[in-house]
């Protein structure tokens, strides 16, 4: 039983509406092994994992579960067989009891109308003794329950289902030394037990304390497989990199004046002592895996969500950003990583959407449909947005118009700071290049950019400074020749060379 293959993958494919993002992928899972899945941001991981648990079907390639094929075409059949999914958000009904959770859809039934709920209780103990877990009773609502017993919970939902591989999707994200410490000893004695146990993670000293393999991921491709004996910081870095960027965009060089916008000692939304400052001129970049805090520091500091410490400055003077309308009247501007959730109406019109923000910087209460139709139109035609008129709603644009549009929207308030969280997420390189231009326009004119990307590509090519997150801290400062994926990743993952 134990080492033998429980899943194969064989020149598994995966495409989006014409795009290939897994390729020609085959690899090996066995039981009683935990197999490490690294890879950078965007590397496939989470298309490696939705194809495993069902969620996607490949486009072509040969899935065989136990030595016989199989078609991955729906997730409760990937349950049925054994194969169980915790992501890295809870997916636990915090209402409900510990025991509720884990039997939500398969009640013991004493009759066809009534619960076993005896049986069920001793069968929660039970499986909470086997994990190790003595805070936590059957009965306790889970919604009172730390991250890291709510990550065990999950995995006791599918111990419970007799799964026989368990993938855990960067299960330590959010929780403490103390949990992680706890989750870690889980899931070797799950490994124990016989289970395959495949675990992604980018904290690199998780993978090095616990894998039996580590397969490398890059670009929808895997590159390589370490057993345990041959695992080095030097060769995973290595192989999560493995790109040439010295092709990718060359910016101009712009002069970089005083200082514009600083945060000393900033605390709240899991961040605590946050301290940097950014100059006119100059674009600041943020990298971090994800988990990080990048985007949560970007809420914090555009008063999306309060401070509970720290001070804010701009040109020299502290101002108060309790709410995003205080933070858009000392003229701040947050391009947000979600356009179509949170950066745009797209049920309106490309007006509607322009002149929404400078609305708050507007004296009275009036709105005037010819001037909001001007400032529209200066827009479309100094950013260049491809539209037969401002009146076409904004959802019918492709998204590289889209985010032309957020765009407008800010430089319609007249914004000196520019927060951009993934500018250029889901659009072509065309456009990419297009908001490039756009963002040296922005700090040739004396203003400044915070840039938070996952791209290090972006990175690289557009950062005058670069800040490096790591579980919602600051962890260093790079400039200059150290801009390097290599040094970006190093920090990200917290990896030593």
């Amino acid at each position: 039983m134990g080492n033998e293959v429980i899943i194969e993958l064989r020149n598994v494919v995966k495409a989006f509406y014409g795009t290939t993002v897994f390729k020609n992928f085959s690899l090996e899972f066995r039981r009683g092994e935990i197999h490490c899945i690294c890879g950078e941001n965007g590397a496939g991981k989470s298309t490696l994992i939705k194809i495993l648990s069902g969620v996607y079907h490949p486009n072509s390639g040969e899935i065989f579960f136990e030595g016989k094929k199989v078609d991955m075409v729906d997730p409760r059949l990937a349950i049925r067989m054994g194969i169980q999914t915790i992501y890295q958000e809870h997916s636990l009904y915090p209402e409900l009891s510990v025991m509720e959770n884990l039997f939500a859809g398969q009640e013991y039934m004493k009759n066809p109308i009534m619960l076993d709920k005896k049986q069920m209780l001793h069968k929660t103990q039970e499986m909470l003794d086997y994990l190790g877990v003595s805070t936590i009773t059957p009965t306790d609502i889970v919604g009172t329950l730390g991250d890291g017993e709510q990550k065990l919970m999950e995995i006791a939902r599918g111990l419970l289902c007799e799964s026989k591989v368990i993938i855990l999707d960067e299960p330590t994200s959010s929780l403490g030394s103390t949990e992680i410490a706890q989750l870690l000893e889980v899931v070797c004695n799950l490994k124990e037990a016989g289970l395959c146990i495949i675990f992604i993670s980018h904290h690199l000293e998780e993978v090095f304390q616990i894998a039996d393999f580590v397969t490398v991921i890059r670009d929808g491709e895997k590159i390589r497989t370490y057993d345990k004996a041959s695992l080095s910081p030097e060769k995973i870095i290595a192989d999560m990199v493995g790109r040439d960027v010295s092709g990718f965009y060359q910016r101009r060089p712009v002069p970089i004046g005083d200082v514009m916008f600083e945060v000393k000692e900033l605390s709240g939304n899991g961040h605590e002592n946050i301290s940097f400052r950014v100059h006119s001129g100059e674009i600041l970049g943020v990298a971090g895996m994800v988990g990080s805090g990048k985007t949560e520091m970007a809420e914090l500091i555009f008063g999306a969500v309060r401070k509970t410490a720290g001070s804010i400055y701009i040109r020299g003077k502290e101002v108060e950003v309790k709410s995003p309308k205080q933070a858009i009247e000392n003229r701040m501007c947050f391009i947000t990583e979600s356009r179509q959730m949170t950066g745009l109406f797209l049920e309106q019109t490309i007006t509607a959407n322009v002149v929404i923000a400078e609305y708050m910087n507007r004296m009275g209460f009036f709105v005037h449909a010819k001037d909001d139709e001007a400032i529209s139109n200066h827009y479309i035609k100094e950013l260049k947005v491809i539209t037969t008129s401002s009146q076409k709603i904004v959802k019918e644009l492709s998204g590289g118009n889209q985010q032309k549009v957020v765009l407008a929207k800010w430089f319609a308030t007249q914004g000196d700071i520019f927060i951009f969280d993934e500018p250029t997420k889901g659009i072509d390189i065309g456009a990419k290049e297009e908001i490039y231009h756009l963002m040296l326009n922005i700090v040739e004119s004396g203003k400044c950019i915070i840039l938070i990307s996952s791209e290090m590509p972006e990175l690289i090519a557009m950062s005058d400074r670069l800040l490096i997150m790591r579980d919602y801290k600051l962890v260093t400062e790079l400039t200059g020749g150290d801009i390097t994926e290599n040094t970006i990743l190093q920090h990200s993952i917290g990896g030593v060379i």
